[in-house]
């Protein structure tokens, strides 16, 4: 296994493992300069192989829930692993996360990067088709993290990849997210059931703890009597966005969340071509799992923003596709803008 350390002009440092494509560490200074990492996540390759809840890797080939770990395409039924609960998660039991991919560094004028390439085979973890995976990491002098995601096929099948860091503003290990501001650009989110699937209900935020078309700290809301934060034990649903790529194609992103820590002053904007962004609030992380500097991971001691197609997509025909077919490109592309205020 290899580790790659980029850095920029003002002070950010990026660590990636070639190992799922890890983010082990992203430091970001505050206001007044201080670098802290802000990334949840391990010392050593051998806890990330252990027990690791995806922190900080590439998933695939499909980000998030598919029911009962079954979907039908063009005839034909399709099993896949059922890795939580009664349902598909984050590609199974060896998904994107859990793979080495082959890592070229680059550097340009304004940027560093590394570009991950991974080759699926067909009927890995139960999916049709080879995939040819490319995931891009840029680091800029603008403060920006780019993800850009592309992939083809030789035969149709689901595609939905993300990236899944947990995130602290306020340093890896300093308590838990619930003071942090979240801003999210979205009018509806998808309701699930007692499973974490969707229902296929495409529901208004108004009125509901899910409404975060404002500045809100997490933690304003997060304990209250309903039904839908019954379920995931806090936030753990997708968001539909107001303005996402089509099928994973736009041109350009657009402003999907913002997110500001009043204690370091830190500020992450999330801007994306995807429809769709998972926000998670840490809601299982119980104290069992040690971090860094064997610092226990508590209860919402970090959240996640997966930026992606809606969870189980391939059996909801009226949510965006995720079916990739022979001759065509899987593109998508997030951007993270760090700042202070």
């Amino acid at each position: 296994m290899s580790i790659y350390t980029l850095n920029n002009a003002h002070g950010i440092e990026l660590q990636v493992l070639d190992y799922g494509g890890i983010i082990v560490s992203l430091k970001v200074p505050d206001r007044t300069g201080r670098l802290d990492d802000i990334v949840l996540g391990f010392d050593s390759l051998s806890d990330y192989q252990r027990a690791s809840p995806y922190f900080g890797a590439i998933i695939g080939r499909y980000g998030n829930r598919i029911a009962r770990g079954q979907f039908t395409l063009d005839g034909r039924t399709y099993t896949l692993a059922t890795n939580n609960g009664p349902n598909h998660l984050h590609g199974g039991l060896k998904g994107f996360d859990k793979v080495v991919w082959d890592v070229s560094p680059f550097e340009r004028e304004d940027s560093v990067g590394l570009v991950f390439r991974y080759t699926s085979p067909d009927g890995e973890e139960g999916y049709p088709g080879t995939l040819r995976a490319t995931v891009t990491y840029t680091l800029t002098e603008q403060s920006e993290l780019v993800f850009d995601y592309y992939a083809t096929a030789d035969w149709p099948t689901p595609v939905n990849l993300t990236q899944h860091s947990y995130f602290n503003l306020a340093g890896d290990g300093r308590g838990d997210v619930l003071g942090h501001l979240v801003t999210l650009k979205a009018d509806f989110f998808t309701p699930v059931d007692s499973t974490l699937i969707p229902t296929g209900e495409i529901r208004s935020v108004e009125g509901t703890p899910f409404d975060f078309r404002t500045p809100t700290p997490i933690g304003a809301r997060i304990d209250q009597d309903d039904e839908q934060l019954r379920y995931g034990e806090g936030y753990d649903h997708n968001f539909v966005l107001n303005k996402g790529g089509k099928d994973g194609n736009a041109d350009a992103p657009s402003l999907a969340a913002r997110v500001f820590d009043p204690t370091s002053g830190r500020v992450m904007e999330i801007y994306t071509t995807e429809p769709g962004l998972q926000f998670y609030s840490g809601n299982f992380l119980d104290g069992t799992l040690r971090g860094k500097k064997g610092v226990p991971y508590r209860r919402r001691y970090g959240f996640a923003m997966e930026t992606q197609h809606f969870p189980d997509s391939p059996n909801h025909p009226q949510f965006p596709s995720t079916i990739l077919v022979p001759g065509r490109e899987y593109r998508s592309r997030t951007v993270l803008r760090f700042s202070v205020d």
